[in-house]
Protein backbone atom coordinates (compact mmCIF):
# COMPACT_ATOMS: atom_id res chain seq x y z
CA UNK A 1 0.00 0.00 0.00
CA UNK A 2 1.25 3.02 -0.94
CA UNK A 3 1.01 6.93 0.72
CA UNK A 4 0.66 9.77 -1.19
CA UNK A 5 1.67 13.06 0.78
CA UNK A 6 -0.02 16.25 -1.20
CA UNK A 7 1.75 19.74 -0.99
CA UNK A 8 -0.93 21.76 -0.26
CA UNK A 9 0.46 24.45 1.29
CA UNK A 10 1.44 27.98 -0.42
CA UNK A 11 5.13 28.83 -0.24
CA UNK A 12 4.75 31.18 2.30
CA UNK A 13 3.06 28.62 4.81
CA UNK A 14 6.37 26.61 3.89
CA UNK A 15 8.16 29.34 4.71
CA UNK A 16 6.24 29.80 8.01
CA UNK A 17 6.20 26.26 8.88
CA UNK A 18 9.77 26.03 8.33
CA UNK A 19 10.79 28.87 11.00
CA UNK A 20 8.47 27.52 13.30
CA UNK A 21 10.11 24.07 13.11
CA UNK A 22 13.97 26.06 13.47
CA UNK A 23 12.31 27.66 16.55
CA UNK A 24 11.88 24.34 17.95
CA UNK A 25 15.39 23.20 16.93
CA UNK A 26 16.66 24.99 20.07
CA UNK A 27 16.54 22.86 23.30
CA UNK A 28 15.29 26.09 25.85
CA UNK A 29 12.77 27.14 23.01
CA UNK A 30 11.45 23.71 23.23
CA UNK A 31 11.83 23.46 27.23
CA UNK A 32 9.70 26.70 27.31
CA UNK A 33 6.98 25.81 24.79
CA UNK A 34 6.44 22.52 26.78
CA UNK A 35 6.43 24.51 30.04
CA UNK A 36 3.61 27.25 28.49
CA UNK A 37 1.69 24.22 26.72
CA UNK A 38 1.46 22.49 30.93
CA UNK A 39 0.93 25.69 32.58
CA UNK A 40 -2.36 26.77 33.70
CA UNK A 41 -5.00 27.59 30.87
CA UNK A 42 -1.99 26.79 28.59
CA UNK A 43 -0.36 30.26 29.41
CA UNK A 44 2.28 31.18 31.78
CA UNK A 45 4.69 33.93 32.81
CA UNK A 46 8.18 34.94 32.30
CA UNK A 47 9.21 35.07 35.63
CA UNK A 48 7.85 31.81 36.25
CA UNK A 49 9.52 29.96 33.52
CA UNK A 50 12.74 31.75 34.06
CA UNK A 51 13.66 28.94 37.21
CA UNK A 52 13.75 26.62 35.25
CA UNK A 53 15.65 26.85 33.06
CA UNK A 54 18.72 28.15 34.76
CA UNK A 55 18.90 31.12 32.51
CA UNK A 56 19.15 35.04 32.75
CA UNK A 57 15.45 36.10 32.75
CA UNK A 58 16.73 38.33 29.66
CA UNK A 59 18.03 35.02 28.13
CA UNK A 60 14.50 33.56 28.76
CA UNK A 61 12.99 36.45 27.20
CA UNK A 62 14.58 36.82 24.35
CA UNK A 63 13.77 32.96 23.59
CA UNK A 64 10.19 33.76 24.50
CA UNK A 65 10.87 36.30 21.71
CA UNK A 66 11.42 34.30 18.85
CA UNK A 67 8.90 31.95 19.03
CA UNK A 68 6.64 34.54 18.95
CA UNK A 69 8.70 35.60 15.88
CA UNK A 70 7.64 32.54 14.67
CA UNK A 71 3.77 32.42 15.36
CA UNK A 72 4.13 29.90 18.05
CA UNK A 73 3.77 32.20 21.04
CA UNK A 74 1.46 35.17 21.80
CA UNK A 75 2.64 37.53 24.47
CA UNK A 76 0.24 40.11 26.96
CA UNK A 77 1.97 42.20 29.22
CA UNK A 78 -0.42 42.30 32.86
CA UNK A 79 1.33 44.82 35.19
CA UNK A 80 5.13 44.39 34.76
CA UNK A 81 5.15 40.98 33.59
CA UNK A 82 5.04 39.75 30.30
CA UNK A 83 2.78 36.53 30.24
CA UNK A 84 2.95 33.98 26.82
CA UNK A 85 0.16 31.39 25.72
CA UNK A 86 0.31 28.85 22.80
CA UNK A 87 -1.11 30.22 19.28
CA UNK A 88 -3.18 27.59 17.43
CA UNK A 89 -0.51 26.68 15.41
CA UNK A 90 1.69 25.92 17.72
CA UNK A 91 -0.99 23.51 19.54
CA UNK A 92 -1.40 21.68 16.14
CA UNK A 93 2.42 21.17 15.95
CA UNK A 94 2.29 19.98 19.30
CA UNK A 95 -0.35 17.57 18.94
Amino acid sequence: MSHTIMLTKAPNQLRLLAEQFKALGDPTRLQLMMAVAAGENAEACVCDLTPDTGLAQSTVSHHLKLLVDAGLLERSQRGKWAFYSLTSAAKKLLQ
